[in-house]
């Protein structure tokens, strides 16, 4: 199979990032419009429905580096939220403990990372987890 490149992968999902994911639930696009290497990305999650995150609206920060799509981006919360795979301290997200990051592979994008986030903050041993105050941002943020 040919190997599409990054600049070609990356314009590909700024268009569907551009256009909204299916519901409206995850949305994401360019930092700076002006960012030729479309390395640093802003994404922003709605909460899913009865879970404690329920209509809360979390900003990320999302960094595609020279091997994206070969390897994963980093993925940063701004918003505060309390989940396993979320550093209490910055907001990083740890590749390891987030298996959409942790399986990356190279039919994977920005759209299965906030989709795979989602779905965590859905999943049984995240629904109920005590949150910090809605607007909370994290340091630095």
């Amino acid at each position: 199979m040919a190997k599409i490149p990054r600049s070609f992968r990356l314009l590909e999902e700024l268009e569907k990032g551009e256009k909204g994911i299916g519901d409206g639930s995850c949305s994401y696009g360019l930092e700076d419009g002006d960012d030729i290497m479309m390395s640093n990305w802003n994404g922003t999650l709605i909460g899913p429905g009865h879970t404690v995150h329920e209509n809360r609206i979390y900003s990320l920060k999302i960094h595609c580096g020279q091997s994206y799509p070969d390897k994963p981006p980093t993925v940063q919360f701004l918003s505060r939220v309390n989940l396993p795979f979320v550093s209490q301290t910055d907001g990083k997200v740890d590749p390891i403990k987030l298996s959409v990051l942790a399986q990356w592979g190279s039919d994977s994008s920005i759209e299965t990372v906030l989709v795979g986030i989602r779905r965590e903050m859905a999943s049984f041993n995240n629904r109920k987890l005590p949150q910090p105050p809605e607007g909370s941002m994290f340091r630095g943020a």
